[in-house]
């Protein structure tokens, strides 16, 4: 079936998560909400078996990933940078070598980090989807500006739901019922079962 290009393709999808680290942790809004949100999308993608990336800006003075998560990230390259872009060679040859269209982004800040890097992403080609839930700020409207800002500019803003089924792609599989499990566990909050009839 030909699918509209802005659907994420399941061969070709890869999770960034930028720069979830310990001096950003107390000072960003609903930071554990957050991180509960990338640390499922992280078990998800490990479900998929898609690649994932994670970024550090300036590890030396705004610290590591936090514990929590890098916990869930074992094994994953983690890529330092000094630019607020998360676009360098590292990373551009990482998706390269997994053949990467479609590009996940999470983490923080929205209007800093994760709009360069979204904004670079898109310019070079890639279809990028910044997760609404996965991402943040100090202040709400620095989030909401940069949201809006990145879809003028035609990145798909998005949602852990929304990324999720999108990659299961049909109900009634293995890999249904364990995302479905993850949903249930309360990792990502559902507004409605009719998600989980296929079951």
């Amino acid at each position: 079936m030909d699918r509209h290009p802005n659907i994420l393709d399941r061969r070709r999808t890869a999770l960034l998560i930028v720069d979830m680290q310990e001096k950003f942790a107390p000072v960003i809004q609903e930071y554990d909400r957050i991180e509960a949100q990338v640390i499922t999308l992280v078990k998800a993608f490990r479900i998929f078996d898609l690649p994932i990336f994670c970024t550090e800006q300036y590890p030396k003075g705004l610290g590591r990933t936090t514990e929590s998560l890098r916990r869930e990230l074992d094994g994953i390259e983690v890529i330092e940078k000094m630019h607020f872009t998360a676009v360098g060679e590292t990373v551009l040859r990482a998706l390269k070598r997994h053949a990467v269209t479609h590009i996940v982004v999470v983490g923080i800040e929205t209007h800093v980090c994760i709009l360069q890097s979204s904004l670079d992403f898109a310019h070079l080609g890639y279809r990028v989807h910044v997760v609404r839930d996965a991402t943040g700020s100090r202040r709400a409207s620095d989030r909401d500006a940069a949201l809006e800002r990145l879809q003028q500019h035609g990145v798909t803003v998005s949602c852990v739901e929304s990324v999720l089924f999108e990659l299961v792609v049909v109900a009634g599989t293995d890999e249904f019922r364990q995302i479905s499990k993850l949903i249930k566990q309360g990792q990502v909050k559902v507004g409605s079962s009719l998600h989980l009839d296929g079951e």
